[in-house]
């Protein structure tokens, strides 16, 4: 089965070749049968493989210079890196204990649980506090119930009452 690929006019395998007029027919299309589309498929492959052909070599040797180095450290320098992973972790565990103990303070001075707070400084602490004592104060929303109804109090007798009820439920 023989499969037609247009090329591009400036490509080599497509140069023009000479006429005799200039003012000839249009050009026709160079065909190209599979075994030649193959041939070129693989020049290319074959190309492309070549640039990364050193590739595993690279990387061994890659790895040999890291290990290089890491053994070319003086024992100062890997307690000295030793030493600052461990001056890292310090200063983020006195970091959380300080704001564990300022979130206690403040959970104690307002009755706020400590679990509720979430700020960096006692003033954002103790203001977050205030909020939620605000929100969670008992009577500052009216007290509704069933169907968003707020509450009456019932006027007039108990017998009134039950005739009134009575009468709107046999409606």
């Amino acid at each position: 089965m023989a499969e037609t690929v247009h090329q591009d006019p400036t490509s080599p395998a497509a140069a023009p070749q000479e006429t005799t007029t200039p003012a000839a027919a249009p050009q026709a299309e160079r065909t190209f049968t599979q075994a030649e589309l193959d041939a070129i498929v693989q020049e290319r492959l074959a190309s492309e493989r070549g640039k990364y052909a050193d590739y595993d070599a690279l990387k061994a040797k890659a790895q040999q210079f890291d290990a290089a180095q890491e053994a070319g450290k003086t024992e100062l320098q890997k307690a000295q890196e030793k030493a600052a992973r461990l001056q890292t972790q310090l200063d983020a565990l006195t970091k959380a204990n300080g704001l564990r103990e300022m979130r206690a303070k403040v959970s104690k001075d307002t009755g706020v649980p400590e679990e509720l707070l979430g700020g960096e400084t006692e003033e954002a602490c103790t203001a977050q506090a205030n909020a939620i004592l605000k929100f969670a104060t008992p009577g500052a929303y009216p007290n509704i119930r069933d169907a968003g109804e707020p509450p009456r109090k019932p006027a007039g007798s108990t017998r009134d009452q039950f005739a009134a009820w009575f009468s709107q439920a046999v409606k």
